[in-house]
Order: C-alpha cells, then structure tokens, then sequence
C-alpha cells in the first residue's frame, strides 16, 4: 500500500509502498475513503523537517533537553548515533481520517465490514491507504454524513474539547484568536452552544470566513476592530472566554486575551503559540487559564487508545471517542459546517505535490483533503447535471454582416415594466437599431409600447413574429415560467435571442433549450445577466488586476419585501424568488472569479425566504451570495467584497467602488443613477447581431449560471452540497 512519510533530517516528502498493517485484537482494518491535512500542525512538522540542525533545535528545545539528558547518561557517541538514527528515518504524516472498515478485529462488535468510520490518531489515522485503527479512536459515521466531511473528525474533537475546557454558557461572549482550521470550527462550536463570537486574525479571508459561519464580528488583531466589537458585545466589561488557536513564536495573543478579557474570565489554550504570560496583566484581573489537551480524555493513556479500556461515563462523560461521536453528529444534523472550509481536494497519489504547494505558499488553505482511488462510495449528495453545448452540424446560414446604414430589426416578446423601464429606452434612442414589432397578451400594453417606443407595428401573433424573416433577434421579457418555451421557439425560429433572467426554471427546460441549439445549430443566444457590464464594477475589476490565489467573495444583496399581490410570490408557477433573480449574482461572482462553480450548498432561515449560498470554484475560491428579504429598506440593496493576494475589491451598490492595493482606489460617486450595466449589455448584444460575431457572454457560462441557479433549491431540499456535474 501506498503512505506519506517525512524524513525528518533532510525535509524529504515520499509517496512510498510500504506493507499493509494486519488487523489485530481490538480494533478495525480501515480502508481510506478521505483524510484531512492539518494545515497548522502538520505544515509545522514539515516545515521544521526543512531547517537546518540549528533551526531544529531552536524549535524544539524539549528535545534539545533531552538529548542534554541522553549526553549525561549515555555519552556522546551513543548520543548521537541514536540521534541521528532518529532523525535520518521515515515518519508518518496525518491523524484524521474517514474510511471504510475491511477487516474487524476480535473483540470488535460495534461495527462490520463495509461500514464507515471517523479515525484519530497521529499513530492510526495516517495518510496511508490502510490503517488499523484501535477502538477508542473511531467512530461510526451517521447515516447521510458525506465521508468528506466526517475525516473533519479529529480536528473537531480538538475544537470541541477547547469549548468543553471554556465552560462557555448560553449569552456569553468569547474572543477567538487564530482562524485557521481548528478557530474556525471553534467560532461555529460556539456559535452553536449559544455564544456571540468575535474573532481576531490577520488574514481577512479568515475574518470574512468567520463572520460567515456564525462569528458577529472580526478583525485583525492589531486594529481597532475587535477591541471595538468587544467593547459594544459585553458593555466594556470584556469576554467570558478567549481561545487561543494562534500558532507562531509572537506573543500577541496572549496579551491581547489579558486586555480583552473580563475580571476572572478564562483563557483556554488549544494551539501552539508563545506563552509568556504578562504577569501584572494576569494576576490583576485574576485570569483562569487553561489548556486543551488534544481530542479530551483519553489522549496519551496507552491503556485507554490502545487497549480500549473506557472511562466509565458517570465519572468522565467526554472521552477522546465520545467527543468524535459528538462531533460526528453534530455534522450530520446540520449544527456544523466544514464544506466552507474546504480549500482544495487533491488525488492521493498527488500528496507530495500537495505539501510542496502548502509548504511554498502556492496553495492557501484552511483545510486540504486527500481523496483515495479505489474508496466505496460515500453517502450520494445531490448532483445538478450542466448540460454541454452541442451545435448540430448542419447549422443554418450563418448570420450575416451588416452593411453599415442596416439597422437591426428587434421584436419584443412582452412589454411589462421591466422592458419598457430598463431596456427599451436604450433601444429606442440608439442608432442602427429598429424597434419592428411588440407581442403582447393584451392588446393595451401592446399599443402602450408601440406608442411609447415606436415600434412599426403591435400583435398579439407571436407565430407571425418568428416567422417573419425580416426580424433579426427577438427580446423574451415575459413571466419566469414562459422564459424557457419562448426562447425554445426562438432559437429553432433561427433569430437570434435575448431573454431576460431566468433562462429555465427546472432542468427540464434548460435541456429543453439546449436540445433546440443542437436541433437548429443556432447558439445565438444572450441571457440578460447585465451586472457584469455595470461600467463601475467593470473598472473596479481592472484596476484590481489578475488574480494569483484562491479568492474570497461575499455578496449580500438586501432584496426586501414584496407587495402581497406580486407575481413574483406565486412560487407554484413562476419559481422562488431566488431562482427568478438569483441568476444575477451567481454569474457576477463568476464573471470576477472567472470560472464556472463546481458546487452549491444553501441554507435557508427558518419561516422566510433568507438564504445564505456559497458556491466553490475551480481553483478553491468561494463566493457566498446572502440573499436576504427581511432586512431594512434604507440599506444599499447590493454590497460585494472580493479578497485575493492581499486586495479588496469594493462595490456599494453600484455607486460608489474602491480596491485597497499598496494604493487605495476610490471611485467618484456617480452624479446621476445607479448604472448596473444594461445599456451596455444592450449595446453588446446589438453588436454581435450586426456583426455576426460572438454573444456578449459564452453559452457555456449561460448553462452553467442557470444550472447552479437551479442547484441552490435541489440544495435546500436535500441539505447537503450540490455537485455540478458536467455532462457531455
């Protein structure tokens, strides 16, 4: 079987064969399904590999004190054979894991081949293909739990038990420092126990990563932000508890929890950083401090982990399993969430790779899993098929160029407030373009538009539209439920196409367009996602420059109340409220991301139409778009932040933009409305039917906004992440 191991002496990273372990007494033979690189804890182990002798020393004067001992008793021949014989040999990398259970032990009767478990143990829940596994160091998996989230296990207990160490209580406040992996699954613990959270990290990916799972406010440590946050959460008096998950030699943390926290409030240690405590400040306000000894009771008794003796529960009620059990559950109903945290997914056989990226700052992540060839397969989460884009070969006549004086000839198919608001007066005023004809239901609206507008003629006949040859695109701009069928018949028509969100309100009918581009070969087609041409974000974007890293992105758009008699609530016919608008800011994120999302998982609140979507993309970049109904009315509609490369992208609801590089950019507020890019889009769309050239926006980009659009509700109803999965 395959393993990573490390030569502690040279740095060496190896993939190596090595022989399968055998399944002993006592325990469980585990095949690998996921296992989770620690990307604090074990990134120490392999950059501390990477020093010097000296170096090696300087990080670990435990051991330095030991070999002083093994000097003194053993001389410094013996010394230093058994010393580098130590250091020149191959070390095991890894201690969280989920797999499946192939082989069980005598003794053994809580679970059976084939089911799966979370392991620990940086002996027994290793990056190798097989591990035998102890029983107190795994756990059943609860039905439902995908195995990618249940190798989070370990590093959970961890988190869990720094909170149990905390004795935190319902109405309290806390202050987390560090939000890497183990603070961030921290805030949410937290969170989930009933405590307002503030967090402290340099890194703004983490503090907005925080804020998103559950913390009220972030910051640097070194600002203002969190001493304010602090300040208005507990009246000035300071938090209950401060966990310190920070790593690193600087002894801020420290003295920060002693400034922030209240008189007797309790420091709880669970990471690894510098301790000298500032005796003054510790002593004055008589702070308890505590420390956090791994995944809790249980951890380093040899009779406990490797013999499977219990703690009875009356007298320990949290041991090392109970607590992976407990953690395991609550990931399976919903109370933690670690899917965010998932920078990267690396092939097994990649490890090595994997390390060297960590190890070099190519990949930044919070947590990095390895997925093993061969694994059962885990419980099924939903998936959401993204069509392909198939043009049939016997395409129609191409579409012609233009002479210069030809004016386009456009017919609008609806003429609601939408149309006669935001796009006709664009066409109307703009030259080489001819408003043929209007097709409406009613008569009334129909001459209301043509009168308005100008239109040559007003019908009711939308048959003679799409066959009138004379007419070069036709606008779709009708309720959500007609989007998919107009559109069908437009395209197989042979016009060219632009229909207002949403293109589809069901896979069904995304097919149903797509099989009509196959059948016709016409692609010509443009959905009216127009904030990607806003000129204000379009600048912003430039001036922010190419991305390197993974980016963060956070949409929170503040869409309000409807009126009781809106058609946008007959949720029956004309779909959520998110699928009719939701399109917009799902391709607004992945037009800054430049990529399509691989995935979608979506809460919604309780009793109302709140919800909170994150889409994950391609290179580990998350977007996650706050779709909220029930905030206040005075507040901007759409606020936006990306975070890359140490930038920050801005953009106040399209009046004012700003990118904070080593120069701050601020735009100038607009001197008149807010511009979210129709008239732009319009002018695109124009172009490429005058011209023949391609549409403003890909079709695959198209399908594959529509389809994450339709994933957010398949993701309500089933309660897990949505793979989009592209077929061919």
């Amino acid at each position: 079987m395959k393993q990573v191991v490390q030569n502690y002496k040279s740095g060496e990273l190896a993939l190596l064969d090595v022989p399968a372990p055998g399944c002993k007494p006592g325990g469980v033979l585990v095949r690998s399904a996921f296992s989770l690189i620690s990307t604090g804890t074990e990134l120490m182990k392999v950059s501390e590999a990477g020093m010097s002798m000296l170096g090696k020393a300087r990080s670990r004067p435990d051991q330095v004190a030991k070999v002083v001992q093994s000097v003194a008793t053993n001389g410094v021949p013996a010394t230093y054979r058994k010393v580098m014989g130590k250091l020149d040999s191959y070390t095991p990398l890894g201690y969280s894991l989920c797999g499946v259970v192939e082989q069980v032990g005598a003794g053994i009767d809580d679970v059976k081949v084939g089911d799966l478990v979370a392991c620990a143990g940086n002996e027994h829940a290793l990056h190798a293909e097989l591990n035998w596994v102890p029983k107190n160091l795994y756990a059943p998996v609860p039905d439902g739990l995908a195995a990618r989230h249940a190798a989070f296990g370990t590093v959970g207990s961890i988190a869990l038990q720094g909170v149990r160490q905390g004795e935190s209580q319902l109405g309290e406040v806390a202050l987390v420092i560090g939000l890497g992996l183990i603070g961030q699954l921290v805030v949410q613990l937290l969170a989930a126990s009933g405590v307002r959270v503030v967090g402290a990290d340099p890194d703004p990916a983490r503090c907005e990563l925080a804020e998103r799972l559950g913390a009220a406010a972030c910051g640097d440590p070194a600002s203002a932000a969190v001493e304010s946050a602090v300040a208005e959460l507990t009246g000035g008096l300071g938090v209950d508890q401060v966990y310190l998950a920070a790593g690193g030699g600087s002894n801020q943390p420290v003295e920060l929890a002693a400034r922030l926290s209240r008189d007797r409030g309790r420091v709880v240690d669970i990471g690894k950083c510098r301790l000298d405590l500032p005796w003054n400040a510790y002593y004055e306000k008589e702070l308890d401090v505590r420390f956090s000894r791994s995944y809790g009771p249980g951890r380093y008794d040899p009779e406990y982990e490797l013999e499977g003796r219990d703690y009875p529960i009356g007298y320990v009620r949290w041991t090392e399993r109970r607590n992976l059990a407990c953690f395991l559950d609550l990931l399976a109903r919903g109370r933690v969430d670690v899917e965010p945290l998932v920078s990267h997914v690396a092939d097994f056989d990649d490890a090595v790779e994997t390390y060297q990226s960590l190890k070099d700052g190519e990949l930044k992540a919070v947590a990095v899993l390895f997925r093993y060839p061969g694994q059962a397969p885990e419980a099924p989460a939903p998936a959401v098929a993204v069509p392909a884009v198939a043009v049939s070969a016997k395409s129609p006549k191409p579409s012609p160029v233009r002479a210069a004086r030809t004016p386009v000839r456009l017919a609008f198919v609806g003429a609601g407030n939408y149309a006669t608001s935001m796009l006709l007066p664009h066409l109307a005023q703009r030259d080489g373009v001819e408003l043929s004809t209007v097709v409406t239901t009613t008569a009334l609206s129909g001459a209301n538009a043509q009168r308005k507008f100008g239109f040559a003629s007003a019908t009711t006949d939308l048959d003679a539209v799409l066959g009138d040859p004379s007419v070069d695109a036709v606008f779709v701009v009708t309720r959500h439920s007609s989007h998919a069928e107009l559109t069908r018949r437009a395209l197989l028509a042979g016009k060219a196409v632009f229909v207002e969100k949403p293109l589809a309100l069901t896979e069904d009918e995304l097919a149903g367009v797509l099989a009509a581009v196959e059948e016709s070969g016409n692609d010509r087609l443009q959905v009216g996602f127009n904030r990607r041409f806003a000129p204000l974000l379009r600048e912003a974007r430039q001036r922010f420059g190419t991305r390197t890293g993974p980016a963060s992105l956070r949409y929170l758009v503040n869409a309000g109340r409807l009126d009781q008699g809106s058609w946008y609530l007959r949720q029956g016919t004309e779909g959520t409220r998110f699928a009719g608008e939701g399109g917009h800011f799902i391709d607004t994120a992945s037009w800054l991301l430049e990529a399509d999302p691989v995935s979608v998982y979506a809460v919604a609140s309780p009793g109302n139409e709140d919800l909170q979507v994150v889409l994950r993309y391609p290179d580990g970049s998350t977007a996650t778009i706050s779709y909220v109904t029930t905030g206040s009315p005075g507040f901007p509609k759409e606020t936006l932040d990306l975070v890359a490369d140490g930038k920050v992208l801005r953009l106040d609801d399209f009046v004012r933009a700003s990118v904070y590089d080593r120069k701050r950019w601020v735009s100038s507020r607009l001197p008149k409305a807010r511009d979210k890019g129709q008239n732009a889009e319009l002018a695109a769309f124009v172009k490429a039917v005058r011209t023949g050239g391609p549409m403003p926006v890909p079709l695959p980009s198209l399908v594959a906004t529509t389809a994450a659009t339709l994933a957010v509700q398949a993701g309500l109803a089933g309660g897990a992440p949505v793979t989009l999965e592209r077929t061919r």
